[in-house]
Parts: structure tokens; C-alpha cells; sequence
């Protein structure tokens, strides 16, 4: 679906990717652009800085919690109308912990924001989507939701239920034959604060570039998109090698297993989302 004269949702957009997205869409001519965050202060700089390339407005919006995103669908109902794409960006990398030292507090946060908070939001937009016949879906999760990295299970839990989740949803779309389309995007790990300090053998992601790839499989139509193109491999190998030798190839020799054992990106508390 293509991005100009279409209003575009993007949960998660006052940073990183998600702003970036935002920036895209207007120069692209979107309609309008909405912008949902939990930080109040971060939506109303997010959307003064924007501003300026076309229609921008945004509402608070606590996507771990049902009656939240409701509240901000109907404020976005009545002062934007129809939202025609939603980008489903919003998530969070509590720690680096491995799972024995994790809280009950660190899944709930995890899984609530990650996995559920994308269901609640498109749950929302995608019967009114199925009614009107038209609409676009893009949910982006990661290449850890395929590929299970140490000091990450909470995460790789919630970003491998989310590529699943997304991908029945697609499925359950064409045997409708609905025109309504999902993209499932998954990317390495992004140059946005979000993982700092991660050794990694493999080039981490430029935001600008991941963003821009993104829209374009959303404009394309494109079921899912691997970032960079090599994460398209990933099933395959698995598939392929017995479990001893995929864990020497991306454990020892490219050194997975270890990225996250220098990791220094933000620490969340329990009451924020980043992006």
C-alpha cells in the first residue's frame, strides 16, 4: 500500500526507528501521520519537530495495557479518521540477564509490550480495516525472534511469538482472500541505543536504512522482510544443520552467543516503552 495520501499509525515514534518512520512518511506525503507514545513530553516535541514536513499529531498510549490503546484508538479516530496503515514498532529490551535471574515483573513488562501490545493495537485497527476493505499491517519484530541468543530469552521469547503471531494473521488474511495486507519485518540489531555495547561479528543497522527498507516492503507489499537480506537464510540453515553444527557456525565462529555479554543499551524501568 502505497504511503502518500494514506494515514499512517506508528506506535513507539518519538525515537529510533519510529521517528525515523514518522519522518519518511510525511516526506513521502503521507495524509497524516499519527504518533503513539507513553511519554507525553517526547509526543509533543516529536510532533513540533515534524511538523514543518506535513500533518503530524500524537496521543499517549500505554500499549501493554487494553483499555489504554483503546482510549488513544478512539482519540484517533475522532481527530485523524481512518487509519489506513499501522506500523506496529513499540518495544523493549529489559536487560541482559540470563533467564534464571530474571523477575516475574521482567516477563510480564517484556511479553506485555513486545508481543501483546502489538496484538491489542492491531486487534483495533484491523477489523475496521476488514470492514472498510482496505489497510496495511506492518509488525516489526526481530531476527532474535528466529534465532535464540543467550542473555536474551525474554526477549527472543516475545519477538519469536510476535513473527508467529503476524504470520498467522497474514495467512488467516489470504485464505479470506482479504485485500487487507501484513508485513512482518525483522532486523538485526539497530544502531539506536537500544543495544549498545553488543559485540557483533555480522554489521550492525543503520536506522535510516532500516526505516527506509521497511516502507518499502510495506509499499511493495511484501509479506516479510528480513534486514539485511542474508536473515532470510536463518530457517533455511536451521532446517538444514543438526543443532551441533548451526551452534559451532553462529556460536563460536560469529560469535552470536556472546553478543550480548558487553551489552550497556538503555536500562527500562516497569513504566516505560522504548523504541
Amino acid at each position: 500500500m502505497h504511503i502518500q495520501s494514506n494515514t499512517v499509525l506508528i506506535t513507539g515514534a518519538c525515537s529510533g526507528i519510529g521517528k525515523i518512520m514518522a519522518r519518511i512518511c510525511l516526506e513521502k506525503g503521507a495524509r497524516q501521520v499519527v504518533i503513539w507514545d507513553i511519554n507525553e513530553k517526547a509526543i509533543d516535541a516529536t510532533v513540533a519537530e515534524l511538523s514543518p514536513l506535513g500533518s503530524i499529531c500524537g496521543f499517549r498510549a500505554d500499549i501493554s495495557d487494553a483499555r489504554s490503546v483503546q482510549a488513544a484508538y478512539e482519540q484517533t479516530e475522532a481527530a485523524c479518521g481512518d487509519v489506513d496503515i499501522l506500523i506496529n514498532n513499540a518495544g523493549i529490551v529489559a536487560n541482559n540477564k540470563n533467564f534464571a535471574e530474571q523477575t516475574d515483573a521482567d516477563i510480564d513488562h517484556t511479553v506485555d509490550i513486545n508481543t501483546k501490545g502489538a496484538m491489542y493495537v492491531a486487534l483495533r485497527c484491523l477489523k475496521d480495516m476488514k470492514a472498510r476493505g482496505r489497510g496495511h499491517i506492518c509488525n516489526v519484530t526481530s531476527s532474535a525472534g528466529m534465532l535464540a541468543l543467550p542473555r536474551m530469552a525474554l526477549y527472543s521469547a516475545s519477538k519469536w511469538a510476535a513473527i508467529g503471531w503476524s504470520e498467522s494473521v497474514r495467512i488467516e488474511l489470504t485464505r479470506e482472500k482479504s485485500p487487507v495486507r501484513i508485513t512482518t519485518i525483522a532486523p538485526y540489531f539497530i544502531n539506536t541505543g537500544m543495544f549498545d555495547g553488543i559485540r557483533s561479528f555480522f554489521k550492525i543497522q543503520e536506522p535510516e536504512k532500516v526505516a527506509r527498507k521497511a516502507l518499502r516492503a510495506v509499499e511493495r507489499d511484501r509479506w516479510y522482510r528480513g534486514i539485511p537480506f542474508g536473515q532470510h537464510f536463518i530457517r533455511l540453515m536451521q532446517g538444514i544443520f543438526p543443532q551441533t553444527w548451526f551452534d559451532f557456525i553462529f556460536g563460536d565462529v560469529c560469535g552470536l552467543y556472546t553478543v550480548m555479554d558487553h551489552f550497556t543499551g538503555r536500562q527500562i524501568t516497569h513504566k516505560e516503552q522504548a523504541r
